[in-house]
């Protein structure tokens, strides 16, 4: 059984396209009925447009197969009264889910993924938390790949945040315990007696999807298909419970050690 990552492992965080080997895996789980979840940190598109494009490009998945962190937001921050931060796209989106932005006298400091945050919005920010607003990551991502770029991600954005003004977090996507024991729950409605330690979870994020899934006891394989361009720039300085139990190149490698 499995928890696929989608950004960096099933398509490219270059163009969006399918990475080798990445939509026959899937196929091979339809056949086989082996039950999966494909789990994404999308924080750019409302959760089924971005499940339709997947569709689009040659993924035979189905929508109860999918989860990402907008599917989980309202649980952790509450629709009006938020400064939000991330993304043109992202800041549209939750508009369009009926969220109210507000950097007056936020309650929530909402963080999403973007390659370009200033130094005047990492102040209004410190100045809101310490002003009594809490702190919610979409994900906890340690790497944002763009461009052939790779950036800070959400995970260290909070990180920061944290260290600066001492206000803790929540996170509502990967790696937090919410998402995965919701991710979870989905998967029981094809295995129901399948816990953790049943699952195989498959990211390009050794250090956030893949460190999380393996403190609750799941089986972990880095594909070095997304944020890191091999093995060496990242598993040697992990915790040694943290490092992941397998490693390949992308799906296709996968694939073929089956």
């Amino acid at each position: 059984m499995y928890f696929l990552d989608i950004q960096g492992t099933l398509i490219s965080d270059f163009d969006k396209s399918p990475i080798r080997g990445s939509i026959e895996f899937v196929d091979m789980l339809n056949e086989t009925n082996t039950p999966y979840m494909l789990l994404t940190n999308n924080t750019k598109k409302v959760s089924f447009e971005f499940f339709t494009y997947l569709k689009r490009i040659g993924f035979a998945i189905s929508f109860e197969k999918y989860l990402d962190p907008f599917m989980l937001l309202q649980s952790h921050a509450e629709k009006e009264s938020v400064a939000a931060y991330g993304s043109l796209e992202f800041l549209n989106t939750l508009v369009s889910l009926g969220y109210v932005l507000d950097y007056t006298n936020p309650k929530t400091v909402l963080i999403g993924t973007k390659e370009d945050f200033t130094s005047d919005e990492y102040a209004q920010m410190i100045d809101f938390l310490l002003s009594g607003a809490s702190l919610v990551g979409m994900h906890e991502t340690s790497i944002y790949a763009k461009n052939s770029k790779r950036y800070p991600g959400v995970g260290a954005i909070l990180k920061l945040l944290k260290y600066a003004t001492s206000v803790e977090y929540k996170v509502v996507g990967k790696p937090s315990e919410t998402f995965y024991n919701e991710a979870l729950k989905h998967l029981r409605k094809q295995a129901p007696l399948v816990d953790f330690h049943d699952i195989t979870i498959v990211s390009d994020d050794v250090k956030g999807d893949l460190g999380g899934a393996k403190e609750l006891g799941m089986k972990t394989i880095f594909v070095t298909s997304g944020k890191y361009k091999n093995a060496q720039e990242i598993v040697p300085f992990l915790d040694d419970r943290l490092k992941p139990d397998l490693i390949y190149s992308d799906m296709q490698e996968i694939m073929e050690s089956l």
